[in-house]
Parts: structure tokens; C-alpha cells; sequence
């Protein structure tokens, strides 16, 4: 990350945590084509950095994100929108992919592709203020692609409600609909999500790894499929010297010494 120059983001480090900061508050942070390249390019650098042990993403000026820039939209050809929709997807996937868990800070209003990006990370945590929409069925663009997520998050009638519907829901909402994790005062917001960062760096990064692609891979997929496969990923993680380490120590009543692996 050291050293790279981004046009539409503010990379840096913060303890055990990597911020990445979508840097247009003058487009309320709309998710372009460049923008959301970045990103990825962000994540993967982040993926690479052996103390970054979380990834907070949040956004500069009064919004979260606003979605895709439909400015950059607007009389394209099909070959630039199919572009532009799988580098989105790809930064969604990138999210989940990454070993390390993603946190999305949100202080103020994420809609569309934003509120889409919100569902993506793997916690998320916001300001009283907050608000979250999926409005494109007003303006003829359907948030078909934000509800892969949010309907994951959500549930099938609340997501359908936010999609049909346009209309946003205040935090509290999300935070009883499974959207965000924790709502705080938008002054205790920085503090609530580095009390997160602070407990999951104090487990093996291995570890959180491991659970974080386990997470995923079985989500979606029958029961006994997630049963055989998490069987077998508990087999590998009991073998792993931080597991054995850790249980070590839980026995001996001391505190682990984590080697990463």
C-alpha cells in the first residue's frame, strides 16, 4: 500500500487496520468505473500486508456512497456497461474473498451499489444518522445487482420492499433487519468499529481466515453439503498450529502466542 497513489481513494493504516476511503465527496462517493478499480486494486494490496488484520471501508463528505456514478452511464454502448457491472461484481466478490474481514463504516446515506457494498463486507457498522436505499426502480434502473446481498442480508420481503419501493430505511431498521451489526452515535462511530478491528486482531489471523472463507463457501448451499464440508474444514483448522496452540494455552490457563498458521 506504501507509496501508491490513488486518484479516487485515501489508503492508510491504522493499528491492525487498513482504511480504504472513497475520496469523491463531490459525487457523494459514486462508485465509477475508475473508483471501483481502485478498490480492487486497494483490496489486493491490502490482502498482501501480514499486519493489516482488518479492512475498514468507509467514505469522505456526507455520504457513504451514493451508487454508481449515472453520469458515466448515460448513451454508453453495451460493451463499456457490461464492463462496468463486472468490475462491480468483482469488487463485491473481492470483498469476500479477501482473508481478512471487511468492515463497512457507514456515517451517513448508502444507496444503490453503496447500499449494496454495505451488505457485501463482512460486519458493518453505523451512525444514528445512516440511511440506506436501493432507489433505482424510480429512475427505470432496477438495483438488480444490489440485491444479490442485500437479499442474502435481509431476507427475501424486506429486500423486496426496499426494491420495490425505492424508499430508505433509517438505521435502526437496518440494524433489526440484519443490514448492519451495531448503530451508534455518529461520534461514538469511530470507536465502535475500532472495538471490532481490536477483537478479531486478537485471534489468529489464520484462523479468522479460514472461518471467514468456510463463511462463504457453506452459506448458500444445502445443509449437508455445509456439514461435510465444514467437517472436513475443522479437521484442517484442528491440525493448524495456531489451533493447537490456542487450545494448549486455554488448558494451561495462559494467554496463545499466534504464529499465523
Amino acid at each position: 500500500m506504501a507509496g501508491t497513489e490513488y486518484r479516487n481513494l485515501l489508503v492508510s493504516t491504522d493499528g491492525p487496520a487498513a482504511r480504504i476511503v472513497l475520496n469523491r465527496p463531490e459525487r457523494r462517493n459514486a462508485l465509477s468505473l475508475e473508483l471501483m478499480e481502485e478498490v480492487l486494486a486497494a483490496l489486493g494490496a491490502v490482502s498482501a500486508q501480514e499486519a493489516v488484520r482488518v479492512v475498514v471501508l468507509e467514505g469522505a463528505g456526507p455520504a457513504f456512497s451514493a451508487g454508481h456514478d449515472l453520469a458515466e452511464m448515460i448513451g454508453r454502448e453495451e460493451a463499456f456497461l457490461r464492463e462496468l457491472f463486472a468490475v462491480c461484481t468483482a469488487m463485491m466478490e473481492k470483498v469476500h474473498a479477501l482473508p481478512q474481514p471487511v468492515i463497512a463504516k457507514v456515517h451517513g446515506m448508502a444507496t444503490a451499489a453503496g447500499c449494496q457494498l454495505v451488505a457485501a463486507c463482512d460486519l458493518a457498522v453505523a451512525a444514528s444518522e445512516a440511511r440506506f436505499a436501493t432507489p433505482g426502480v424510480k429512475i427505470g434502473l432496477f438495483c438488480s445487482t444490489p440485491m444479490v446481498p442485500i437479499s442474502r442480508a435481509v431476507g427475501r420481503k424486506r429486500a423486496m420492499q426496499m426494491l420495490l419501493t425505492g424508499e430508505p430505511i433509517d438505521a435502526r431498521t437496518a440494524l433489526d433487519w440484519g443490514l448492519v451489526n451495531r448503530v451508534v452515535p455518529s461520534d461514538e462511530l469511530d470507536s465502535a468499529v475500532m472495538e471490532l478491528v481490536e477483537a478479531i486482531a486478537r485471534s489468529s489471523s489464520y484462523t479468522v481466515a479460514t472461518g471467514k472463507r468456510a463463511f462463504y463457501d457453506q452459506i448458500d448451499g444445502p445443509e449437508r453439503d455445509a456439514y461435510r464440508h465444514c467437517s472436513q474444514v475443522m479437521t484442517d483448522n484442528a491440525l493448524a498450529a495456531d489451533a493447537q496452540e490456542g487450545m494448549s494455552a486455554f488448558l494451561q490457563k495462559r494467554q496463545p502466542v499466534w504464529r499465523g498458521e
